[in-house]
């Protein structure tokens, strides 16, 4: 995973929505079996804004700017099913939405303005990854075992997430949807 550098007390966020019990802790079990590096220290969810360096000051407008589109946004459901993946681009295989990607886009583009704005790398593709930066054989056990994957839950928040200096990623505060 690409994480952007920080120096003194900048802090390294993400905004998510998070994937609920019992869908995340299953697809956390997922990508554990995949062999993933990364399944301890990532939750399941699906990303708005991918790590971004915050300067301490800027954190209460950084609040603020997500309290407002969270308080303008209704919630939503999200039919997750079937897997998919990025490659050759990239060696990921995830779970991808059958319903919802409207409204993560709509949210994803909301999020990355005022003092989130910055450019993107690819074109924003909501999904939930359950295997990356292993083996090719293992991310086509992972495509195939995750090809009968279904679950739909209902997303009342989005949620930034802060980068501990050990690697894993927490949920720090929600923003309540509507």
């Amino acid at each position: 995973m690409n994480v952007p550098d920080r120096r003194g007390d900048q802090r390294r966020v993400g905004i998510a929505i998070e994937v609920p019990p019992p869908f995340g802790p299953e697809l956390q079990a997922a990508r554990q079996r995949f062999g993933d590096p990364l399944a301890a220290l990532i939750p399941p969810h699906i990303t708005l804004l991918g790590p971004t360096v915050v300067e301490q000051e800027n954190l209460d407008s950084v609040y603020a700017h997500l309290a407002e589109i969270a308080a303008s946004s209704r919630s939503f459901v999200v039919h997750l099913r079937s897997s998919a993946t990025f490659r050759p681009v990239s060696p990921v295989v995830f779970v991808q939405l059958a319903q919802g990607i409207v409204e993560c886009e709509a949210l994803e583009r909301a999020v990355r303005s005022g003092p989130l704005e910055q450019p993107l790398r690819f074109n924003y593709h909501p999904h939930v990854t359950v295997a990356h930066e292993v083996p090719d054989t293992a991310l086509d056990v992972a495509f195939d075992e995750m090809a009968d994957f279904e679950a739909t839950f209902e997303v009342h928040a989005i949620s930034l997430y802060e980068h501990g200096d050990d690697d894993v990623w927490r949920p720090v505060r929600d923003f309540p949807l509507g």
